[in-house]
Parts: structure tokens; C-alpha cells; sequence
């Protein structure tokens, strides 16, 4: 992986669109390898709801994990299509749709019973291999954010050169973060108004 940072924190669906930033050398791809899967599965690994192996991502055999990128890169593609026409109130492609179902369908979700001691726990399981338990987990997080109302309100940051998407909390949030987005947006007009004043002496 390189040594970008994968922006997270946002709805599941959105931070795996925004697996691919653009950066000062163009488009970059945080999950187009195992070893960066990885890194970004260790991310997200509490909210994966059973397609993990027990013990989280460190346990994915590096085959495994080579496989489940192409899995995982086509649920994400899906999800950039949907998202975008969703968010405009648009009809999402039918492609991607029929994409995030067959996704969701390769390892349904199981509510296992159990025993724990004291009381009967009901946790989410889902057979079959990593990559497709993976894309049924990332494809049914799409399919929330597709089915949620609040799917219009999300964003593209507002800086020139961000492509990363963001479900605000609050309606006047314009960047994907303050501290990257924000922050260079202000030191950039900053600059211009003081670039103007001495111009004008």
C-alpha cells in the first residue's frame, strides 16, 4: 500500500468509494493489492459483521486475500455508480444494482444461534470464501446507504482536487475533513487575498 492514509469514519459504503483518491500524480487505488486490503480491512474490521475470520484480517491467508480484491474492487465500483446517481436522486444504473445483489446473494447472512452461558446470542455468519463473504458485507452496507433517505445528502468534498465523498452532520460541512481539505482551502485563500493586497501596493 502506499503511504496515503484511507479516509474513514464515514458510513461503510462511502469509505470503501473512497478507497480511491486522487493524489498529486492522479487517481490512486488504497485496495488494488492484498498487502493494502489488508490495511484497509484492519480499518474497518468492528464493522464487518462476520465476514472475517475469527481474529480479523491478520488471519486472512494471503491467497485468500489476493482474492478477494477483485471481489472487493467490484462491489466498490458498483457502489461508486449507485452512490452517484443516488445521492443526485437519480435511478442508480441497473448494472450495479443487479451487481450489489449477486454480491449480497454469493454468502447470505445467517443469524447463528448460541448458547453464551447465560442467554442466547444471535450473531451474523456467512459462509463461503473471504472475498464473497467480504463483498456480501460491503455490498449489503450499499445497499443501507441506497435505502437510507439521508443517501441525498452526501457530498463531494468541495476542494478542487478531492474526490472523496462524506454524508454531513451538519449542512454546512463542505470538506471531506478539516484538518486535510479544510485546512489547505484556507491556507490557499489566505495566500490569494495576501498575493492581492501586495499586488495592489
Amino acid at each position: 500500500m502506499s503511504d496515503l492514509v484511507p479516509f474513514t469514519g464515514e458510513p461503510l459504503a462511502l469509505d470503501l468509494v473512497n478507497t480511491r483518491p486522487h493524489t498529486q500524480d492522479g487517481p490512486a487505488d488504497l485496495i488494488a493489492t492484498a498487502e493494502g486490503l489488508r490495511t484497509w480491512l484492519g480499518l474497518q474490521a468492528d464493522r464487518l459483521g462476520g465476514a472475517l475470520p475469527e481474529g480479523g484480517e491478520a488471519r486472512l491467508a494471503d491467497d485468500d486475500l489476493a482474492a478477494a480484491v477483485s471481489a472487493v474492487q467490484e462491489v466498490r465500483e458498483h457502489a461508486a455508480a449507485a452512490i452517484d446517481q443516488a445521492r443526485r436522486g437519480l435511478r442508480p444504473p441497473e448494472d450495479a444494482l443487479r451487481g450489489l445483489n449477486r454480491a449480497q446473494r454469493a454468502a447470505p447472512a445467517v443469524r447463528e444461534l448460541a448458547w453464551d452461558g447465560a442467554a442466547v446470542t444471535a450473531l451474523p455468519r456467512r459462509d463461503g470464501p473471504p472475498g464473497a463473504r467480504l463483498a456480501a458485507v460491503l455490498a449489503e452496507a450499499v445497499a443501507e446507504l441506497l435505502t437510507d433517505p439521508a443517501v441525498t445528502a452526501v457530498r463531494e468534498c468541495a476542494a478542487d482536487d478531492c474526490v472523496m465523498l462524506f454524508l454531513p452532520a451538519h449542512p454546512r460541512r463542505r470538506w471531506c475533513s478539516a484538518a486535510r481539505c479544510g485546512n489547505r482551502a484556507r491556507v490557499a485563500r489566505h495566500y490569494r487575498r495576501h498575493r492581492a493586497v501586495g499586488s495592489d501596493s
